[in-house]
């Protein structure tokens, strides 16, 4: 039978849902090889993607390396040992625990569990980019609350009074990332508490603790405490920035039984592999490792905002192992610039903000290489 006879689609593509075709795909920071490829250049520096430049546990790469030896097999798909270890160190019951593929997988199986055509969702505008995909693709409505004005405490970061206001009788799902990605800013303990405490139940809030191992260092609260008592709360994080395990893929959901329940029956089997459950065990194992890498990065963070803002750059306070810089009108002509000189920071227009670049805090002497790049590039130099 021919493709017209059959009623088949001119093209394959249109055989997906309207709402997905309706996405923009997530765009990462860009990969080293990838700058090698284009312009020729060696001896990069990479300050696009928020990883940790201080690397994992030795612990953690010598547990990589033992399973190794039996990736040939299958890994345990309840991740059972890890949900131990985890509900040791959170002092939480293990079947609060739920377990992903890095923290996005935790999202998308948040919206595909509770979203559908007939919710909606709550989101921040330049929030973090994942959280509108996830609920668009199932085609619930989003609703983008206005952040904060630039000339704010915390200029663009979540308004949780407009977020509020935007919680409808058919909302689910309530994002907030504390700190946010790609502006750094946070909500405090009492106004974040507030919140927690007057969304209605039928809404469930989730909170994005992706940089939690920096944010307590900089006083961003953290809700683990209070999820006992909030059963539509659901607390997120991830082994792939404090823990320096980005590459494996490791994140996992705190929240009530019920929750945990629910997204477990949509869970993908096996979608945690065992080298990246072994190395995240032994990870857990070792928190000095950890502490003293956070403490070094949360130093350098500040020193360089100091420095940026001491070439006349505005810097949005960050509770991150990032910082959000104001690069003006230049941004773009800027990003090209370093990139040719061998560093890699990441441009947020896609976030709204064409006038910005999100710099993730490196070694010392990477961070320098990127001021010392910056400086003659900034207008007016």
């Amino acid at each position: 039978m021919s493709a017209q006879g059959s009623g088949a689609a001119a093209h394959p593509g249109q055989l997906a849902t309207a709402a997905v075709r309706a996405l923009s795909p997530y765009v990462p920071g860009k990969p080293i090889s990838e700058l090698e490829r284009e312009y020729g250049v060696t001896d990069i520096v990479k300050l696009a993607s928020n990883e940790n430049p201080y690397g994992p546990s030795p612990a953690a790469i010598a547990a990589m390396h033992a399973a190794v030896a039996s990736a040939w097999l299958y890994p345990d798909g309840s991740a059972h040992e890890l949900k131990q270890a985890l509900a040791v160190h959170l002092e939480v019951p293990a079947p609060w625990l739920t377990v992903g593929n890095g923290s996005n997988e935790l999202l998308l199986m948040l919206a595909e569990t509770f979203l559908n055509a007939q919710c909606s969702a709550v989101c921040s505008q330049y929030g973090f980019a994942i959280y509108p995909l996830v609920i668009r693709a199932t085609g619930a409505a989003c609703l983008e609350a206005a952040a904060h004005p630039p000339a704010a405490a915390m200029p663009y970061g979540h308004d949780l009074a407009a977020m509020a206001r935007a919680v409808r009788p058919d909302t689910r799902l309530v994002f907030i990332a504390n700190p946010n990605n790609p502006t750094g800013t946070w909500v405090d303990h009492e106004a974040l508490r507030s919140f927690i405490e007057a969304v209605p139940a039928h809404a469930l809030v989730v909170l994005d603790e992706a940089y939690y191992e920096f944010a307590t260092l900089s006083g961003c609260p953290s809700v683990l405490p209070w999820v006992a008592d909030h059963p539509n709360l659901i607390m997120l994080r991830t082994f792939s920035k404090g823990y320096g395990l980005a590459g494996l893929r490791v994140g996992y959901a705190v929240s009530h039984p019920e929750v945990a329940d629910a997204m477990n029956r949509y869970r993908p089997a096996f979608n945690v592999s065992n080298v990246a459950q072994s190395a995240a065990i032994a990870a857990l194992g070792d928190q000095e490792h950890v502490q003293v890498a956070a403490r070094r990065i949360v130093a350098e963070r500040e020193r360089m905002a100091a420095a940026l803002r001491a070439l006349g750059v505005p810097v949005a306070p960050s509770a991150g192992n990032f910082l959000m810089v104001e690069a003006g009108a230049d941004a773009p002509r800027i990003y090209d610039q370093l990139l040719r000189g061998g560093v890699i920071v990441r441009p947020i227009g896609g976030y709204g903000l064409p006038r910005h670049l999100r710099v993730s805090v490196g070694l010392p002497e990477q961070n320098e290489r990127l001021l010392r790049l910056l400086g003659p590039l900034l207008p007016g130099r």
